[in-house]
């Protein structure tokens, strides 16, 4: 015969009793979750203790330190209408609210989000827009995002402009009445340009516009551009976010009520959310950040004056350095001048004989990660923009960005120098 199985009352209540703590556990971490979207949790520490111990990170059922990976589609409901906070993953999921609540404190905003990917983040952004919109981009910006706007939204009649000036009061005149947003970068991607964060702002506040800035190279450890006015901060999560070079994601991040729910339907809605195991590594990827990005910037800015007195090298792309003509504006708004290099070797060097000789630098895409890259902007990150808008934006063929990591900057120099002097023979 089969055995039969009982259920004790006394393990019945037991089991009741658990659920109900759990419930009210659940409760309560939703409860923070909404206080932290008003980025006050750790407003009294250090951002190298926020990295650490601010957001959602800690599991409110066991405790345990790091934020659990719930790999979920879905969630039990008690009761029509009636449940722990979570009902659908694509919605709301616990290990992403780690990484969006975390990430919204240290922007100094109140509403994050993530995304599957960078470009992902960026177009729920511009899903704000409609038809017959314009926004207006800075000259340089990622290949990508100039793509997603030319090959994507323009199909929608969501259209742009490039404002390929300097000058401030130009940028002003070329906001018409269809103009909706200024997105930029800064420093931007691949030149190393510099604007300042807190003039744009103002612009776009005088015209009622949205501002939007692409913070990835920087990332809210050196600059931090809410505190500036900025209505809309997105970040590729894949570079120095995540840091390792092994997860892809995008966030987003606002002050703005109005924005925030837009956005938070729009992420629901188009559903190019973050995995929880990606959530989960971008989380375990920020608690080095400031390691990580100190250690990036005291390397590059060694490469950076090491390339600059190098008799073979044309000119050097870096905000840090004094000679820069950005200097005192990116020191204005940003702490130092992060990990990324470019330059140019003089006429008559064989720059694909430079890429194919360095040792430990490896020649690949994206950016970020504690290993340093080499990256042919004109064929790789900026093939998308045609040739003559390339040119135009001094996007030239022997350009050559580098990521620096963090080994040691010594090794670094050396595996450079030996592929100069080859690219010199």
């Amino acid at each position: 015969m089969p055995r039969k199985f009982v259920t004790k009352p006394c393990v019945a209540q037991s089991k009741q009793n658990y659920l109900h703590k759990l419930k009210q556990k659940f409760k309560k971490f939703n409860r923070k979750l909404k206080k932290s979207k008003k980025g006050q949790k750790m407003q009294n520490f250090s951002f190298e203790t926020a990295l650490i111990h601010a957001g959602l990170t800690t599991c409110p059922r066991t405790g345990a330190v790091n934020v659990p990976i719930y790999q979920t589609s879905t969630y039990k409901q008690n009761a029509l209408g009636e449940n722990l906070g979570y009902e659908y993953s694509r919605t709301k999921n616990p290990t992403r609210d780690g990484i969006e609540s975390l990430i919204a404190e240290l922007e100094g905003g109140k509403y994050g989000f993530a995304y599957a990917s960078g470009l992902a983040a960026l177009a729920n952004v511009l899903s704000l827009f409609k038809s017959g919109d314009e926004i207006i981009i800075l000259a340089q910006v990622y290949g990508g995002t100039f793509r997603l706007l030319d090959k994507v939204f323009r199909n929608f009649e969501i259209n742009y402009t490039i404002f390929e000036g300097e000058n401030y009061d130009d940028l002003q005149k070329l906001i018409g009445k269809k103009t909706r947003a200024i997105l930029f970068e800064t420093p931007a991607n691949p030149l190393l340009s510099v604007v300042s964060i807190e003039k744009i702002a103002k612009i776009a506040q005088q015209k009622g516009i949205i501002s939007i800035i692409d913070n990835t190279f920087m990332t809210p450890y050196l600059q931090r551009p809410l505190e500036f006015g900025i209505d809309i901060v997105v970040h590729s999560a894949t570079k120095y976010i995540g840091g390792h070079s092994d997860v892809i994601g995008g966030l987003v991040v606002t002050n703005d009520k109005e924005l925030g729910e837009r956005l938070g339907f729009l992420q629901n809605a188009i559903g190019a959310v973050l995995a929880p195991f990606d959530s989960f590594l971008l989380v375990r990827g920020l608690k080095t950040l400031a390691l990580r990005m100190d250690k990036h910037s005291q390397n590059a800015l060694e490469i950076a004056e090491f390339l600059q007195s190098h008799k073979s090298v044309e000119k050097v792309y870096y905000p840090a350095l004094k000679q820069s003509s950005y200097y005192e504006t990116h020191k204005r708004q940003a702490k130092s001048g992060g990990g990324m290099i470019s330059f140019e070797l003089k006429k008559g060097l064989d720059y694909k004989k430079f890429f194919k000789s360095t040792e430990i630098i490896a020649l690949a895409e994206s950016l970020g990660g504690v290993e340093s890259l080499l990256c042919h902007p004109a064929s790789m990150t900026h093939a998308s923009i045609p040739p003559k808008i390339r040119s135009k934006l001094g996007i030239k063929d022997e350009l050559i960005r580098l990521s620096v990591g963090i080994e040691s900057a010594d090794d670094l120099i050396k595996d450079l120098q030996k592929a100069i002097s080859k690219a010199s023979k």
